[in-house]
């Protein structure tokens, strides 16, 4: 009863303050909460879909259009294949398991990276979920899957290339926006807040180029310990800090 006390409490402060756009997340700590209880680490990431799931009952209460998650990184392909296996297999898990609530509530499913990459059924649940929730238009739930922010960069970098060869393009023309339309985000606003839980000081390669002017959060939470109140507490730092975007 005290926290859900505190939870409505800090709800009620936020919503008075500006609430960020796109809220982008560097889900961190899983392993290490497992190791802790003397279980296997996959038992970490099956917590960690319970923390998705209390962060976006979280964002119903407020006007977020956009939530990015990091899920699984271009690197995490060198982890033991038992594991990387068992987190193929938490996509086709958790579609199959939400995707009645998406759809209830209004949730738009995509997915950031190299589909092509990604094991056959989990390609084909994720496939699934996307063209399910396409025509909604609600918050939109990105999943940052088999991505890693330098080969984004560079697979623009070949699209352009690619559209200047041909004669689509002209070299000159290439500003930011051009750029931007063949990123993986294409069409969304850049990330207003970044949060890494799991203590670790650093991006890993995620958004390289939107987070240019994000701010950024860094949490001691491990990720499957994260909750409502860590989401409000963050974002009302952010409403505490003064967005000047290289002005005055």
């Amino acid at each position: 009863m005290f926290k859900k006390k505190r939870v409505a409490n800090q709800l009620d402060v936020i919503r008075r303050g500006p609430i960020p756009k796109h809220l982008a997340i560097i889900m961190d700590g899983n392993g290490r909460w497992a190791r802790k209880r003397g279980m296997p680490r996959a038992a970490g990431h099956r917590a960690g879909m319970d923390a998705i799931n209390r962060c976006l009952e979280g964002l119903k209460r407020l006007d977020v259009k956009y939530l990015t998650l990091y899920a699984f990184s271009t690197e995490n392909w060198r982890r033991p294949k038992a594991e990387v296996d068992y987190l193929m297999n938490l996509p086709v898990q958790f579609i199959a398991k939400e995707l009645d609530n998406m759809i209830a509530n209004n949730i738009r499913l995509q997915v950031l990276g190299d589909m092509d990459g990604l094991p056959d059924h989990t390609r084909i649940s994720v496939t699934r979920g996307i063209e399910a929730t396409a025509g909604n238009s609600g918050l939109t739930l990105s999943f940052a899957l088999n991505y890693g922010a330098r080969e984004e960069i560079l697979r623009a970098v070949r699209q352009l290339g690619k559209m200047c060869h041909r004669g689509m393009l002209n070299p000159a023309d290439i500003d930011s926006g051009e750029f931007e339309k063949c990123l993986y985000t294409a069409g969304m606003p850049n990330p207003d807040l970044v949060i890494r839980t799991s203590g670790e000081i650093r991006i890993s390669n995620f958004l390289l180029w939107q987070m240019a002017y994000s701010e950024l959060c860094f949490l001691d939470t491990l990720w499957p310990d994260f909750n409502e109140l860590h989401l409000y507490g963050a974002i009302a730092d952010f409403q505490r800090r003064q967005r000047r975007f290289g002005g005055i």
